[in-house]
């Protein structure tokens, strides 16, 4: 399987390198530049591409030191085209991206901004949703409504299962925390706040995670309806 290195950088974001091939990377939302180029060096991954989900600075603020030091190809959402530093290739739904015997699939879901788009590699089994899907959270709706959002979620939500989320933030403390006011009956929900507690407590990464922990955990994912979505998001937003 593709190898994929997790990169923390900020105060809580996640930028992601995949291996498509052996030596030769794709950076994801990259917000900075110097911790990428050093994660590239330390593993020996040519950076060839940059993958970017939405237009928010801390998703392209390393696409333009980037591009100098590497020469790769940026690949962004083509509703965002003008906002995304460097971009050579515009993408949008049902669109694919070639990298090496690799493909990904691109799924239009604006919600958190108007034109975001998330990378499913199927033959790696991974997904990048940028700021849409969060360990038992999701974006909030800057540009976007509940309709909006929920369209998206609904995309995502019928990938395969055991699908690993690489999204972009540590959020999954607070996500959790959240949910478990949502449903607090889930079984499944409370032991993996639980989990999530303890990991952090070690200042350890919840991140990838599965789709399938999503589809049992997820308030957002699991509401039924875009109404019940929005008073999810607002009760979020003031949590």
């Amino acid at each position: 399987m593709a190898r994929v290195v997790r990169i923390p950088v900020l105060s809580d974001n996640y930028v992601w390198l995949f291996e498509y091939a052996p030596g030769l990377g794709a950076v994801v939302d990259p917000a900075v530049a110097p911790p990428v180029l050093e994660a590239a060096r330390e593993h020996g991954i040519r950076i060839t591409h940059i993958l970017n989900t939405h237009w928010h600075p801390d998703h392209v603020g390393g696409n333009a030191e980037l591009k100098a030091a590497t020469g790769c190809t940026i690949i962004g959402p083509a509703r965002e085209a003008t906002r995304i530093p460097g971009i050579d290739i515009a993408v949008d739904e049902g669109d694919t991206v070639p990298l090496g015997d690799q493909k990904a699939d691109v799924h239009f879901v604006g919600a958190h901004t108007a034109g975001h788009i998330a990378y499913h590699f199927p033959a790696a089994g991974r997904l990048f949703p940028g700021d849409t899907l969060f360990a038992m959270g999701c974006g909030r709706l800057f540009e976007g409504t509940p309709e909006d959002m929920f369209a998206a979620l609904g995309k995502l939500k019928r990938l395969p299962p055991e699908t690993q989320v690489h999204c972009a933030h540590e959020y999954t403390l607070s996500n959790a925390r959240f949910a478990a006011t949502v449903e607090p009956e889930n079984e499944a929900l409370q032991q993996r706040l639980a989990q999530v507690i303890t990991l952090r407590e070690r200042s350890e990464p919840t991140v990838p995670f599965a789709l399938s922990e999503e589809l049992a955990t997820n308030p957002f994912v699991r509401a039924a309806s875009a109404e019940q979505l929005g008073e999810r998001r607002r009760a979020k937003d003031a949590f």
